[in-house]
């Protein structure tokens, strides 16, 4: 194990990055290997195939490479690019475990993936937000955050 998480996360970045399919555990086989003592662990693996993700804009998505050997069929049924939601990408980090969080050198007190998605806007109350001038200069309002508030979520309606 690497024990700075930087150094840790890069490592385990350099090492997936060209890993396209989650491989499945090997089958077992009752002849081969029955004089071992330890049972080799098995990861998991779903044996689907894994995305790119790109951004565009303010928008992720998410590419599928097709393999050499598939046909127009096949090509049809799975879309080359499909747009990621927020929803799916939140539910997708809330999902990654405790000891995977460790061995991507994360902190599962301070660092949880899923806590880099905003899912509450905390707003001050008027009283201890600064005063600043409104339209033009001439008024002052304590209430800034509020028309800043409006401004993201007509952003966001536009988005």
């Amino acid at each position: 194990h690497i024990r700075d998480p930087k150094a840790r996360m890069q490592a385990v970045w350099n090492y997936c990055k060209s890993k396209m399919t989650c491989e499945p555990d090997e089958p077992k086989d009752e002849n081969d290997g029955g004089d071992q003592d330890e049972p080799k662990k098995g990861h998991g693996g779903c044996g689907a195939q894994q995305p790119l993700i790109r951004k565009e804009g303010l928008k992720l998505f998410v590419q599928y490479k097709r393999g050499k050997d598939e046909d127009e069929d096949v090509k049809s049924l799975q879309p080359d690019k499909r747009l990621f939601p927020p929803h799916e990408v939140y539910t997708a980090l809330k999902k990654i475990s405790d000891s995977d969080l460790h061995l991507l050198g994360l902190s599962v007190d301070y660092a949880r993936p899923e806590w880099m998605i905003l899912t509450v806007l905390p707003v001050p109350p008027p009283p201890v937000r600064p005063s600043i001038a409104v339209d033009g200069g001439t008024m002052r309002s304590e209430d800034d955050l509020t028309y800043k508030l409006g401004d993201i979520i007509k952003a966001s309606a536009n988005v």
